[in-house]
């Protein structure tokens, strides 16, 4: 077995400081990297607004404008509707596989009171033939009664010698 070198307190710390500073250098990258993403979808989608000086310039401009905002949201309602039926897919999937390793919560039973010959009559219908009274084939045993056991189930009455006492006490008291 190779033994382990346990780390000091202060190596520890040194290293979960290090690894602080490197997550946070690492962050600071993503978040100027999304950043600058963001700027250049703004700049493709949104270019800077040049507003004309002539009446028809800005009603063209105002078209152009209604034109995108509607594609903008066309397109938004296909992602949206494109989201719900992968969400639909992904229920549906996550059900058959519920199904598929069948859990399912049993349900509980009620407690019927039945012979052993009703049940097989049930299971078997009317080929039933064997009798299941078990008490019928039990052999016979004569029981010899020893003496000893009569001293005791004589003297074993507790009942008899707990009034016995109680007499002698009662005869104590007077």
């Amino acid at each position: 077995m190779a033994t382990e070198k346990r780390l000091s307190s202060s190596k520890k710390h040194s290293l979960k400081s290090c690894m602080l500073a490197v997550a946070k250098d690492l962050l600071e990258a993503e978040s100027v990297v999304k950043a600058g993403e963001r700027e250049k979808y703004l700049a493709e989608k949104c270019p800077p607004l040049d507003l004309p000086y002539s009446k028809d310039e800005l009603t063209e401009l105002c078209t152009k404008l209604h034109d995108q905002l509607n594609e903008g949201e066309e397109e938004k309602y296909s992602i949206e509707f494109k989201l719900n039926m992968v969400l639909n897919e992904v229920r549906d999937l996550n059900i058959k596989i519920v199904d598929l390793r069948g859990k399912f919560k049993k349900p509980k039973l009620k407690k019927v009171r039945m012979s052993a010959d009703a049940m097989l009559k049930a299971l078997l219908g009317s080929k039933h033939t064997v009798n299941m009274d078990l008490r019928s084939n039990l052999k016979q045993v004569k029981k010899e009664v020893k003496e000893e056991d009569k001293q005791l189930r004589d003297v074993g009455d507790w009942r008899k010698n707990i009034e016995d006492k109680s007499d002698r006490k009662k005869m104590f008291d007077s």
